[in-house]
């Protein structure tokens, strides 16, 4: 579903039951001048209802077919509700000003009088309903951002978590490469120290061989 979509619907359900009501208020009113103006007022609401059930209109048409088919078949009943509205609103403006005629008709126009008020206040259920009805989903995508708000906050303590293992898991193996390189260094300097040191006994193994030698040739050539 659309938020706009939802957005345009309350405004519309909310104007639709007060434009309801108010004409339900103008056909009781018997002072000519007064009725007029409110009546006034309520043509101004018809045409932003009007503005009102364009816009729904244009957004239900921006969105995919499901959904779209869906939001212009509700559009349907919104603009027929509306041409009621714009009839009941003609047929009180139409005032009759003989008032022999007005007598004559007395009793006619008491029982479509209590028919036009049947017609408006199943007008103003049905406004009721349908602005209840946009409530509610309101409250339902509140709802589910609010989930979703969460379900991304959690995701990213998570990966913030995860950030410092990882942080935590590099800075022990540089500490473990550190350790390895100073263990290659101490391991090549014995290496060193042992190549010397072998050299070092060779030649002193030598000298006492030398030694040896030249002993035993003076004391062979004594004799």
């Amino acid at each position: 579903m659309s938020q706009v979509f939802d957005g345009y619907e309350r405004q519309y359900c909310e104007l639709s039951a007060n434009l309801s009501r108010k004409c339900s208020d103008a056909s009781l009113i018997s002072d000519e001048e007064e009725k007029q103006q409110k009546l006034s007022e309520i043509k101004a609401g018809l045409d932003e209802a009007d503005v009102l059930i364009r816009k729904m209109d244009l957004e239900a048409r921006s969105l995919q077919p499901g959904a779209k088919a869906m939001l212009l078949a509700k559009l349907r009943e919104y603009k027929s509700d509306l041409s009621k509205l714009k009839r009941e609103v003609k047929r009180v403006g139409s005032t009759n000003h003989d008032q022999a005629a007005r007598d004559e008709l007395l009793d006619a126009g008491s029982l479509d009088t209590h028919k036009t008020s049947m017609d408006q206040r199943e007008r103003l259920a049905f406004s009721t309903e349908r602005l209840n009805q946009s409530s509610d989903r309101i409250r339902e995508s509140r709802r589910t951002a609010l989930e979703t708000e969460e379900l991304g906050i959690s995701i990213l303590e998570d990966l913030e978590q995860q950030k410092e293992t990882l942080l935590h898991s590099h800075n022990k193996l540089l500490e473990v490469d550190n350790a390895i390189d100073k263990s290659k260094k101490i391991l090549t300097s014995m290496a060193r120290r042992m190549s010397k040191n072998k050299w070092i006994l060779g030649s002193v193994i030598g000298a006492l061989a030398l030694a040896v030698i030249l002993i035993l040739y003076f004391k062979l050539t004594r004799h």
